[in-house]
């Protein structure tokens, strides 16, 4: 991590600041995922019930998107971050408040707002302050926070439940967000992100999703959104159905692992071979993850299922942000990550409803039949899509050559 120490002290210690801000959101978001469906069961829910409160997330999180998107780069990413973070200090004291189901509906949906603005924000404030010479590197690893944080919180939430209820453990998801609200209080962004920003916003929010820039990147997002959203909804079910005796939080906890560490090593080298080659080789982990699962008949295919998954997930999303962030100029990345992420958050969404359709008519090892052929063409198409024409596209994701879509880094940088 010789990187940080090139920085200037200001910015090495804004991002250590931030760092422990992601640290508690991404812990305080997670902790009470484990017992979460269990409380909403225990206020009378039935399973399609439980479905609907926890799936009101995505409600949330797409309907604040493009709001959060314009305001972080209008009135800068600091309110931004503190608005996600006060969604993650507010929402479980709200599950506390109230047994009622539309009531948790829209708890559930507040809760969702958190995501779309501090990740959105936490995104665009570290390349605001990455030298982009090392950006790849520094996204790397100020996104270990995500794998960390979804390692930890549930294990602190499910520890908590167990020795003391759900009361306790909602209390100690609300304390890591007002923890997390302090730290990002302390974050000090830069001023002529603030200038830029109030002065050059004329982009319309939706119209970028014509843009070429950003077009394939969402698609390519949306197809995985799916496999993904299968994966966190359908596994804990399908190790059921095979009969493999599993614990089903070893197959996370393997793609934990295997996410922080990718993170570690693709950051670094993407700034020496291009985003190209690293975005492919992790829809190439998806697509091998999702073949082991619909072949999978005994727990090490399972773990090692998800360990290919995680270094698939380790590897895309830092890349996808470290490529919104090359193609975009600082006074519109908020919008250029807001969009591109709205074809995952899409994805996850639909996951359940749509490929559970199909998990009724062909099973569940079916259906992940169907998550290879999502990985296969999102491989096809970032293959021959990913820029202006055929062969700049495979060179490009080979590493063959260099991005055609990528702004000067002169005019990328924040000064």
């Amino acid at each position: 991590m010789n990187v940080f120490t090139q920085l200037e002290p200001k910015v090495r210690q804004n991002l250590l600041v931030l760092f422990a801000a992601g640290l508690l959101f991404w812990s305080g978001l997670a902790a009470h995922l484990p017992t979460l469906p269990l409380y909403i069961q225990a206020t009378g829910a039935n399973e399609q019930w439980v479905g609907i409160v926890m799936g009101a997330f995505a409600i949330g999180l797409l309907a604040s998107r493009q709001w959060l998107a314009k305001l972080a780069d209008l009135r800068g990413r600091k309110v931004v971050l503190l608005i996600g973070m006060t969604a993650i200090a507010v929402a479980p004291l709200g599950y506390l408040l109230t047994n009622n189901i539309p009531l948790l509906i829209g708890i559930r949906a507040f809760h969702g707002i958190s995501i779309a603005a501090f990740a959105l924000a936490y995104s665009a404030l570290v390349v605001d302050f990455s030298p982009p010479q090392h950006r790849g590197e520094l996204i790397g690893y100020m996104s270990l926070v995500n794998p960390t944080g979804l390692a930890l919180g549930p294990a602190i939430g499910g520890f908590i439940y167990e020795w003391f209820g759900f009361t306790p453990m909602f209390l100690a998801a609300a304390g890591m967000g007002l923890l997390g609200l302090f730290y990002t209080a302390q974050v000090q962004e830069s001023k002529v992100v603030r200038q830029m920003t109030q002065n050059q916003t004329d982009s319309q929010f939706w119209r970028l999703l014509g843009d070429p820039r950003v077009r394939i990147p969402a698609v390519i997002l949306l197809l995985i959104g799916l496999t993904f959203g299968t994966l966190s909804t359908f596994v804990p079910l399908y190790i059921k159905e095979a009969g493999v005796s599993l614990n089903t939080g070893l197959f996370y906890t393997a793609a934990a692992i295997a996410s922080f560490a990718i993170r570690l090593v693709a950051g670094p080298a993407s700034d020496r071979l291009g985003r190209g080659p690293f975005i492919s080789l992790s829809l190439v982990c998806y697509t091998l993850s999702m073949l082991m699962l619909w072949q999978a008949h005994n727990a090490a295919t399972f773990l090692l299922a998800g360990a290919i998954e995680g270094a698939g997930s380790g590897t895309l999303i830092p890349m996808m942000a470290a490529l919104m962030a090359d193609r975009s100029y600082p006074h519109e990345r908020g919008r250029m990550f807001g969009i591109c992420m709205v074809g995952f958050d899409v994805g996850i969404a639909i996951a359940g409803p749509l490929l559970g359709t199909f998990a009724t008519q062909i099973g569940y090892r079916g259906m992940f039949g169907i998550c290879v052929g999502l990985g296969l063409l999102a491989i096809v198409v970032f293959l021959t899509q990913s820029s202006k024409t055929l062969p700049c596209s495979w060179r490009f994701a080979m590493g063959q050559g260099t991005d055609i879509y990528a702004v000067p880094l002169t005019e990328s940088k924040i000064e």
